[in-house]
């Protein structure tokens, strides 16, 4: 099947990436959240990131007004039943994306393909509680969105290949490459870089390293453009914490035994950027490590 009308749930920052790609790539996109200020906030970024590309001579500024025109902002989810492809770009609760799919499931068209953003979650399990198995799967893009240039594709055990061809010919449209995972705990890449995330936590907890030192440490050492716990800021200490803890619970190993400073940083709510603190304080011109 074709695709060519994209929605995308979630108007945060994976899923306003999402949109922004989508529609350079000349799809038509219905962006939803539960909250008009997130809706607002979601067209400002992409209209301020879609003019930087123009300013770097990416794309042109005729690119940037036809793509806007392309992204239709709702609070509606019955908007996202109409289209051909729904991308669920939620918060990584799988409590919160069962209801997203249960009150989709009246407004889907017979054949449109329901996929996750998930980083972690079992697509199995997810797509078990639709109505349409064989036609969904995980959609895993690696934030930032329009930079990166990875999406991992994830059949659940029901997936057919229809759906699977419908969305790699997406990701080539793109312009990014697939990689196809199997549907185990974390899938391939947050199964590799989180427990790496999390021994640089303990590194850190064991004082066997400052979070200087670690981050200095993998940068110049393993020539990593961004340190372990610089990292872990980016993404969100909540998030990686929610990865770890489904790594431990899905595979049943201690050695995905998530951190316990981890799990101090994350019930203080420093969360990392997003909150201003995390193994870094952001609130001043220059980021202090806090450890």
């Amino acid at each position: 099947m074709e695709v060519k009308k994209i929605g995308v749930i979630g108007a945060g920052q994976m899923g306003n990436g999402i949109a922004h790609v989508m529609a350079i790539a000349g799809y038509d996109v219905v962006i939803n959240d539960v909250n008009q200020t997130a809706l607002d906030g979601a067209m400002a970024t992409i209209q301020k990131n879609l003019a930087r590309q123009a300013s770097r001579g990416k794309i042109s500024d005729s690119d940037v007004q036809a793509a806007m025109a392309r992204i239709t902002p709702t609070l509606s989810l019955a908007d996202i039943g109409a289209t051909d492809l729904v991308i669920e770009a939620a918060t990584e609760r799988e409590t919160i994306k069962q209801a997203i799919f249960e009150d989709l499931q009246p407004h889907l068209k017979p054949h449109t393909i329901l996929t996750s953003n998930t980083s972690s979650i079992s697509i199995t399990r997810l797509a078990s509680r639709t109505d349409r198995p064989e036609r969904f799967m995980g959609f895993h893009f690696m934030n930032p969105v329009p930079v990166m240039q990875l999406v991992e594709l994830i059949r659940g055990i029901a997936t057919d290949e229809e759906t699977f061809a419908a969305c790699q010919t997406v990701v080539e449209r793109l312009g990014k490459t697939a990689a196809s995972a199997e549907d185990f705990p974390a899938f391939i890449v947050n199964r590799i870089l989180m427990p790496m995330i999390n021994e640089a936590v303990y590194t850190l907890y064991e004082g066997v390293g400052s979070v200087k030192s670690i981050d200095e440490s993998m940068k110049l050492g393993a020539n990593h453009p961004m340190g372990p716990l610089e990292l872990a800021d980016f993404i969100g200490l909540d998030t990686c914490l929610a990865i770890m803890n489904v790594l431990h619970d899905g595979l049943a190993d201690t050695k995905y035994r998530p951190c316990p400073l981890l799990t101090k940083y994350v019930e203080a709510g420093w969360l990392g950027r997003k909150t201003q603190r995390g193994f870094y304080d952001y609130r001043g011109e220059t980021p202090v490590p806090t450890r």
